[in-house]
């Protein structure tokens, strides 16, 4: 079969940018960058048949004045003539892959239709829409390649774990969500070669070599309330085998940059002492990049030493807040004091520490200043301000959904507010824009 796969474009909404001082909007973060391993992934898993990969994000970065995305899409199926389309899904981007469906569906009634990733997952029932035909919820490696087998024979789809399929009567799944299998993870891994056009969009602050994801786990064993991945992986966390990540590890030689895509690299510490053991073990030489808690930072000197060792260059962590009454309402199990410890570790290590605080609607001029005060006297190489978001499928979406007065998710990024707040809406906007001069280096991861 023919299949075609597309992450699509960044939702274009950032209001931090948009109303920050002059002097602040060359630090704000306005993309991620890295491949989309997911659709990698289902690749890989379906690897015996004609794929093609459309990768929007990269190819803006390419090229910027390029077509809109729905010409993009359309010139892609009339080349390759899909016989399935497959999107990724996340909140901010939910409007635009449906509009890729719209247009192949136009292009061609035939085609089947395939949602997944996370907002898929999280939020199956958004997906009850003509152009939607299956949503792959859950871990969709293998539900996808039970459907493709599926539909090549021609047999049956309703009963495939995990599987949702869009009917006269709505969105019915026959079967439950497939139970999570690490080993799926470590038995297929992503397909990079898919990619090539887009490699050079994928690079970290200023370095011109290119960067990649690779997860070592899937899940958190932490539920934050305005986090969805607590309930994407239905509570669970999943540690992959260190040989297996070695075994990516090798594959990677294009990328000097290796980002680990986890909610928290550093939850078992047996675990990652092992996993860069084995790493000065192989000589691979990599700039690592790590999301860790600043607690699990604190907690581990001698670890972080290790690790910094053998590669480790960049840490981003969730300080999220400086007073322990607002981590404790977010169920950040972790004190505010824990951060400058973990600042203290990374700078004795030579490593570079990203610090991420979320500001919520309710801050007024005094929380604004205390929190500037706080970050100036707490400063790491790089720093971000998001905004506290209600992501559908967090327990603070269910919290305060009556409460919510923007429901366009195209702005569910982080960068725009959706709540009431308690200043102006663009002067909100302004403030936490103007945090983002706080920080010790001068450059943006």
């Amino acid at each position: 079969m023919k299949i075609l796969l597309v992450n699509p474009p960044r939702s274009p909404h950032n209001a931090i940018l948009d109303n920050a001082p002059d002097e602040a909007k060359p630090f704000i973060h306005r993309k991620l960058v890295g491949p989309p391993l997911g659709l990698l992934t289902i690749a890989a898993a379906v690897k015996d048949h004609d794929i093609s990969l459309l990768e929007l994000k990269g190819e803006y970065d390419l090229h910027p004045e390029a077509a809109a995305p729905a010409r993009l899409v359309e010139e892609e199926i009339r080349r390759f003539a899909p016989d399935v389309v497959g999107v990724t899904f996340i909140a901010s981007e939910f409007n635009a892959g449906l509009e890729i469906f719209r247009v192949a569906k136009r292009c061609d009634p035939r085609i089947v239709t395939v949602a997944g990733g996370l907002h898929a997952t999280v939020q199956p029932r958004d997906f009850a829409r003509a152009e939607v035909d299956l949503v792959c919820v859950g871990p969709a490696a293998k539900t996808f390649r039970e459907l493709v087998r599926a539909l090549e024979a021609k047999t049956e789809v309703r009963a495939i774990p995990g599987l949702g399929v869009n009917g006269p009567d709505g969105l019915r799944f026959a079967a439950a969500p497939r139970a999570f299998d690490v080993a799926e993870v470590d038995d297929v891994l992503p397909d990079r070669a898919l990619l090539k056009r887009w490699i050079s969009t994928y690079h970290v602050g200023r370095s011109p070599a290119p960067a990649t994801y690779l997860h070592t786990s899937l899940g958190c064993p932490y539920a934050c309330t305005f986090c969805s991945i607590h309930s994407q992986y239905r509570g669970g966390f999943h540690q992959r085998d260190v040989e297996s990540v070695i075994a990516e590890l090798r594959q990677l030689d294009e990328y000097p940059t290796v980002r680990f895509a986890d909610a928290n690299t550093l939850v078992d510490a047996a675990w990652c002492e092992r996993l860069f053991d084995r790493i000065a073990q192989e000589g691979l030489r990599k700039f690592f990049v790590a999301d860790m808690r600043a607690d699990a930072i604190a907690q581990h000197p001698r670890l972080i030493e290790k690790m910094a060792k053998h590669g480790l260059r960049v840490v981003i962590s969730g300080f999220e807040s400086f007073r322990d009454e607002e981590l404790r309402r977010y169920g950040k199990a972790s004190p505010a004091r824990r951060i400058a410890e973990a600042i203290a570790i990374a700078h004795a290590n030579g490593i570079m520490i990203r610090g991420n605080y979320v500001v919520p609607p309710d801050y007024g001029p005094a929380d604004f200043d205390a929190l500037a005060d706080y970050a100036a006297s707490n400063r790491v190489a790089f720093a971000g301000y998001t905004i506290l978001t209600p992501m559908p499928g967090t327990a603070f979406f269910e919290e305060v959904r009556e409460r919510i007065v923007d429901r366009d998710l195209d702005k569910y990024n982080f960068f725009n507010c959706v709540l009431p707040t308690k200043l102006p809406l663009e002067e909100f906007h302004r403030r936490v824009g103007a945090l983002w001069t706080i920080k010790k280096g001068t450059e943006v991861i």
